[in-house]
């Protein structure tokens, strides 16, 4: 089996971090970079947060980027949900590895300009505001065929916004960079709060992770505690929406994953519906579509993969 080469771009994050971990176990991927973004943190956590992660859960053989400090145009946002630090209350090892010299956005020019010329194309996984991404296609627009697919977390269709009444907050951050890329012609699978919405991580879901994690159970079990919302009236249930990891989980079985193709549009002007992402459900604009949205999520089937994922590192722990 040759494994999928992709990038993950992130902002970790407590369910970043869950993805990054998840991944982490998944011998179909070959991760084979992290560029953090700033997000839910200043790039400063966003980067640190990524190298423990990578500490945590063994994989300091990933190199990691450090991407851009800010939105393009606008002043930056950061996350209400994760803590002070990103990753909660979780007690974390301090990463003896270090953050590459080539920063995030020239490492994607290089690296997918290379995955261009050779037709080795690379999928990117956006788990935050896409403001590296956007920066490196404005540089070098040609860096668009070497990427396979994009399928990125973030937006809202017949879901409310998280972070204002209309948007969802990876959107909202940067929604020029975003609008960049779903402009690019790039292929883009998009996983919004309307999917994410329909996993929600339960506190009873976050003990059987527990149980069955092996040695990075207690900080696992910290994360996932720390993002149950507490939210019944939103999401029917005690917990957290399993929003990033879903980004993986779509990689490893799409099978799990209805989808619906539609053009989507973001909103960068108006002020009271900044970051909205519009789907053209009906062709009403006449535009091709540009993405394939996932509409349906078998939850269960998504709870199962990880559950079996995670499993992995007890079995490391045994070995």
């Amino acid at each position: 089996m040759t494994a999928l080469p992709i990038i993950i771009d992130c902002d970790p994050g407590i369910d970043d971090s869950i993805a990054l971990l998840a991944a982490f176990v998944s011998p179909e991927l070959d991760v084979v970079a992290i560029t953090p973004v700033a997000g839910n943190q200043p790039i400063e956590r966003t980067l640190r947060n990524a190298l423990q992660i990578c500490e945590l859960g063994g994989r300091t053989d990933i190199p990691v980027h450090a991407g851009c400090h800010r939105p393009l145009l606008r002043e930056p946002i950061y996350g209400q949900f994760h803590g002070e630090t990103g990753l909660g209350n979780t007690d974390l090892p301090l990463p003896a590895k270090q953050a590459e010299a080539k920063g995030a956005v020239e490492f994607l020019i290089d690296r997918l300009g290379e995955a261009a010329q050779t037709g080795k194309r690379i999928t990117l996984c956006c788990l935050g505001p896409m403001t590296n991404i956007a920066m490196a296609l404005r540089i070098s627009p040609g860096i668009a065929s070497g990427i396979e697919r994009i399928v990125m977390m973030g937006g809202a269709y017949r879901e409310p916004g998280n972070r204002t009444m209309t948007s969802e907050f990876n959107m909202l951050v940067d929604p020029h960079a975003a609008h960049i890329v779903f402009s690019s012609g790039i292929p883009i699978v998009a996983l919004s709060l309307d999917a994410t919405h329909q996993v929600i991580l339960t506190p009873d879901h976050v003990s059987a992770f527990a149980e069955i994690s092996g040695r990075i159970s207690r900080q696992l079990a910290d994360l996932m505690a720390f993002w149950d919302r507490n939210q019944a009236e939103r999401y029917g249930s005690r917990g957290g929406p399993l929003h990033d990891p879903l980004v993986i989980a779509w990689l490893l079985a799409p099978q799990l994953f209805e989808t619906r193709r539609a053009r989507i549009f973001i909103e960068h002007e108006s002020e009271l519906c900044m970051g909205q992402t519009i789907a053209d459900w009906f062709d009403k604009s006449g535009l091709e579509p540009n993405a394939d949205i996932v509409t349906h999520v078998d939850a269960e089937g998504v709870i199962a993969l990880f559950l079996e994922r995670f499993s992995r590192y007890r079995a490391r722990s045994a070995a």
